[in-house]
């Protein structure tokens, strides 16, 4: 048996921690569930331990982060939340002093953007992916096209928890990287229909946009059958539908050698 430790593929850094309920699909926000089983207040947005992770070295003054990794940002909170604007400045710094790493952050907040870019943002940064999140036609139409109209070297949407069938066909370019979607997690989870996962998928299909169906939720319909679904198959089911949409386009990463495999997003935020 190989007794040497695996290495890690990806890693979370949280700057801050907490946030308040921008839309429907906060409702039932893993953030305020773990909260409350830990009897804290989740609409407090405070700074965290980790909050220079990314530039922190060991004994050897190397990086405890090394080269080449996925870093999933501020997935305790929403990156452009009011409550961390002093502290927003600092982290775009951070992600431009590790180039050999690739961050990915997901707002609801795309309005808030282009007021805390960077001086040199320019078209973007090459190691860095910002996900928008919509979970219904209503906020489709009113983020989408806020997001699009921004620059950046890597964009994608995110459609989590999806509440209703949604059409985003006239939004999608070729300079979105990826579509995920998946249903809600939690005791009171709401239902996802495989039929507007499908729907999603052959919008994707059309435009040649990548999609991923990342989980089930835990209340999922197909064919009309309701199916509860525990928490621990949820992704693996989504997977078994085999109805990823992959293109071929490859993505490119400035000095970042990030392994593509790390990208599927197969992301885990809920408690």
């Amino acid at each position: 048996m190989d007794s040497k430790k695996k290495e890690k593929s990806s890693y979370e850094w949280s700057p801050w921690h907490g946030c308040t309920k921008k839309s429907e699909g906060c409702l039932n926000c893993y953030v305020y569930r773990g909260d409350a089983r830990r009897e804290r207040e989740a609409s407090i947005c405070k700074r965290t331990l980790q909050y220079d992770l990314p530039i922190k070295k060991d004994k050897k003054r190397n990086y405890k982060i090394p080269s080449g990794k996925v870093i999933f940002t501020c997935f305790q909170s929403d990156f452009l939340i009011k409550d961390a604007d002093p502290w927003r400045s600092e982290c775009f710094k951070m992600i431009k002093e590790r180039s050999d790493c690739f961050f990915v952050f997901f707002t609801k907040r795309p309005e808030r953007l282009k007021e805390f870019l960077p001086e040199d943002w320019n078209d973007g940064y090459d190691n860095l992916e910002i996900g928008v999140t919509v979970e219904n036609q209503k906020r489709a139409d009113e983020r989408l096209p806020i997001f699009m109209n921004i620059p950046m070297k890597h964009r994608m949407i995110v459609i989590e928890p999806m509440l209703e069938e949604i059409d985003i066909e006239k939004y999608l370019r070729d300079d979105i990287e990826e579509v995920t979607a998946g249903g809600e997690s939690g005791p009171n989870a709401r239902p996802l229909n495989f039929d507007w996962i499908k729907s999603l998928r052959d919008q994707c299909e059309r435009k040649n946009v990548h999609f991923s169906f990342h989980q089930t939720g835990k209340k999922f319909i197909k064919d009309g059958v309701h199916y509860n679904i525990q928490r621990k198959f949820q992704h693996s089911q989504a997977k078994k539908a085999n109805i990823d949409y992959l293109r071929s386009k490859r993505i490119k990463f400035g000095k970042a050698k990030v392994d593509t495999n790390q990208l599927s997003f197969d992301f885990d935020i809920e408690e």
